[in-house]
């Protein structure tokens, strides 16, 4: 599936199923909260954090398409097409990082 068949896979699901998009703004906090799941879940498994019952019950796929789809109904809603913007971020960062990592003061990964 690419990126443009995803987004609109959202868009058809949010229409005919979901009942209509959540406003920008709740799907901004939908983001959020997606994003603090994701986190809990790393803290856990590669982290110090040790894990209560239940806390590993999603996986970091599942954490990660979340947060997929609420991106995709914030680009849908905003008029995004995530193709064009993820090219776009590509190209930036490879001229303004082509020699960054090259480097030997740059530390190490």
């Amino acid at each position: 599936m690419t990126i443009a068949e995803a987004q609109d896979a959202v868009d058809k699901w949010i229409k005919e199923i979901g009942g209509g998009y959540f406003s920008e703004l709740t799907n901004m906090a939908l983001l959020t909260e997606e994003t603090g799941e994701l986190a809990r879940l790393i803290a856990r498994i590669y982290g110090e954090q040790v894990a209560k019952e239940g806390d590993l019950r999603k996986g970091i796929g599942e954490e990660l398409a979340d947060i997929l789809w609420v991106v995709m109904c914030l680009a849908n809603q905003t008029g995004v097409d995530l193709t064009e913007a993820l090219e776009a971020s590509i190209r930036k960062k490879t001229q303004r990082d082509s020699e960054r990592f090259k480097t030997p003061s740059s530390p190490q990964r």
